[in-house]
């Protein structure tokens, strides 16, 4: 069975770091493109940050461009995303994501989602 973990939320007050890791297990994701969502209650899930493979460029959604990066660690089938400079509006739970399909995990229709990690900055 597939699943995808995510880890590394908590409270953080604004300005503040968080590294969040999402670890798969039940087969490997090494090729497989992977993103990050987030949602507040209420409003729609929304992109955060995707790519296709560790060695291409990650495609940062604007609200987060500059603060947030993606990272892939092949020897533990994970990846992250650092958060710096956080903000308030940053407040949700975020997922992961993982699709054989670049474009279905941009469009949030991948396959596969962690069961996400609350990520909550104070201001």
């Amino acid at each position: 069975q597939v699943q995808l973990v995510e880890s590394g939320g908590g409270l953080v007050q604004t300005g503040g770091s968080l590294r969040l890791s999402c670890t798969a297990s039940g087969r490997t994701f090494d090729n497989y493109p992977m993103g990050w969502f987030r949602r507040v209650p209420g409003k729609e899930r929304e992109f955060v940050a995707a790519f296709i493979s560790e060695d291409s460029t990650p495609t940062i959604a604007d609200s987060v461009k500059g603060r947030f990066t993606m990272s892939r660690d092949g020897s533990s089938n994970t990846v992250h995303l650092q958060m710096v400079a956080l903000r308030p509006e940053d407040t949700a739970v975020y997922y992961c994501a993982a699709d054989y399909n670049y474009h279905r995990v941009l469009r949030g229709a991948a396959d596969y989602w962690g069961q996400g990690t609350q990520v909550t900055v104070s201001s």
